[in-house]
Formats: C-alpha cells, sequence, structure tokens
C-alpha cells in the first residue's frame, strides 16, 4: 500500500448507497502510511455533515505521518444523506484499518466531523466474532480519539446545520438527540481522548469540548483538554506561529506515548 490509495470501506458497495446522488462517491479512506508504525488514525474533515474541508483532511495525515504514525483520511457521506450513513461510515472505516494489521486505531475529526469521531468512540463495538464479513470481526471501538474544535453535543450548545444535516426529518427526535450526543454516553470503557478548541469560537462553543472533557473525568477516562484563548472555527493546522499553532506537536506526542507511532 502507498500514500493516496484509495480503499473502498465496503466490498461491492456500502449499505444504503444510492448512486443518484451526485458529487458523493463510495465511502472510502486515503491511505497515508507509515512503513513499521503501530497505530494508525482514521482522519475525519469537518464541513457541518453536507461537505469535507480539504485543510481537515490530507494536510493532518501528512502531520500524523511526521510523528511516524499511520493515517487514513475518510470520504464520509454526507447531506443529503442522513443518519446513520455518516455514522456506520467512521464505524466501518475504524474497522477496515484495523483489519489491516495495526495494533491500535484511532479516529481524530474537526467540527462536525469530530463529532463523527465522537460518535465512533461513544457507539463502537468490539466486533463480531460470528460475522460472515471478515471486516465486521473487528472492532469499530477505537484505541483513542481526539475531537477538534468539535460537535459534541446535539442537546445543548449544538451546532443547529450539523443538527439538521445529520439528521434531516428527524432533527427533534429526542431519542436520537441523545444517542448522538456523546457527553451523555461516555462510560469507562470510552478510549482516551485529546480534546483542542478556542475559547471564543463563535461556531462551535467551546462548552462542547468542556462537557466532554467533564465527562470522561468523571467516567475515570484519561484525557488532555487544551483551550487557547482565541482562534476562529475551522483553523485545522493552526496559522503558523499562532497559539493554535501548537496543537499538532502536542498532539504528536499524544500518540507516541499512546503507542501508536
Amino acid at each position: 500500500m502507498t500514500q493516496g490509495d484509495i480503499i473502498w470501506l465496503w466490498d461491492g458497495g456500502a449499505p444504503g448507497f444510492d448512486p443518484s446522488i451526485a458529487d458523493q462517491a463510495q465511502p472510502s479512506v486515503k491511505a497515508f502510511p507509515v512503513p513499521g508504525s503501530r497505530g494508525a488514525v482514521v482522519v475525519c474533515p469537518g464541513g457541518g455533515y453536507v461537505m469535507k474541508a480539504a485543510h481537515e483532511g490530507d494536510p493532518i495525515a501528512l502531520m500524523l505521518n511526521r510523528a511516524g504514525v499511520s493515517a487514513y483520511v475518510l470520504d464520509y457521506r454526507v447531506a443529503p444523506y442522513t443518519y446513520p450513513w455518516p455514522i456506520e461510515d467512521g464505524l466501518r472505516a475504524v474497522r477496515v484499518v484495523r483489519s489491516l494489521g495495526y495494533e491500535k486505531v484511532g479516529i481524530l475529526g474537526f467540527s462536525a466531523g469530530g463529532h463523527l469521531s465522537c460518535a465512533v468512540a461513544t457507539l463502537g463495538d468490539g466486533g463480531d466474532s460470528n460475522s460472515g464479513d471478515p471486516v465486521g470481526r473487528y472492532a469499530s471501538r477505537p484505541d483513542a480519539f481526539a475531537p477538534c474544535y468539535a460537535v459534541v453535543s446535539l442537546e445543548m450548545f449544538r451546532h443547529q446545520g450539523s443538527l439538521n444535516s445529520l439528521l434531516g426529518e428527524h432533527a427533534g427526535d429526542d431519542t436520537l438527540l441523545s444517542k448522538l450526543s456523546a457527553d451523555q454516553n461516555i462510560t469507562s470503557s470510552t478510549p482516551p481522548a485529546f480534546i483542542w478548541h478556542t475559547a471564543d469560537d463563535d461556531v462551535v462553543p467551546v462548552q462542547n469540548s468542556l462537557m466532554l472533557a467533564s465527562t470522561l473525568g468523571d467516567k475515570g477516562v484519561p484525557y488532555e483538554l487544551i483551550v487557547f484563548p482565541s482562534g476562529r472555527h475551522g483553523l485545522g493546522l493552526g496559522e503558523p506561529g499562532s497559539d493554535v499553532a501548537q496543537w499538532p506537536a502536542l498532539c504528536q506526542k499524544w500518540l507516541i506515548d499512546l503507542g501508536f507511532a
């Protein structure tokens, strides 16, 4: 496997895929492997569940590569696709990457992609050993997750646009709102998290990350939380020389310490 290779998440086509929907291919991951790395990270670009921001995809994978960590950029379904398909794509991506032989698989995402990473971390399972699909036998629960200026809750401090795009006509379904609010679904088995946000984010309020960190702490789950004093939403790697530009090195060290490199 070489950099840029595309791996389809389902052989023969994804469940629920509609070929009549323009400009959306079969869900896949784009490979950025590092020979000899013990771990890999699925990267989920943000975009409000209506698009996927390019600066939150390949450049993030290359940053992870510099730490000796393999990365796989997820091309997941967005509107007009609604729940469960974006979430199913995230869960499947973890299974597929794990099936490649890595000891550890994490997931990292931005904004709505951060919501996807949180959903995978809280809804993932240990795999089905009896599955007729070999990939289905691998765990979809990641070993670590890194939500970056993420939409965490669909209840409090929510981003209404992401909610509407993900749930469509079911945007008022209280059961789904709770199920897809990661802060409501943390348990002691939730994987460790690396969380960062800016205090003055005027698109996705920082309270999303604060609530997530607080609940992780209550459940005894290790986490690292960085809140930078200032920075617009959607900064990706951060502007050179800014405070926010410190986060990649901190995340790299966190992954190395967890044994991903």
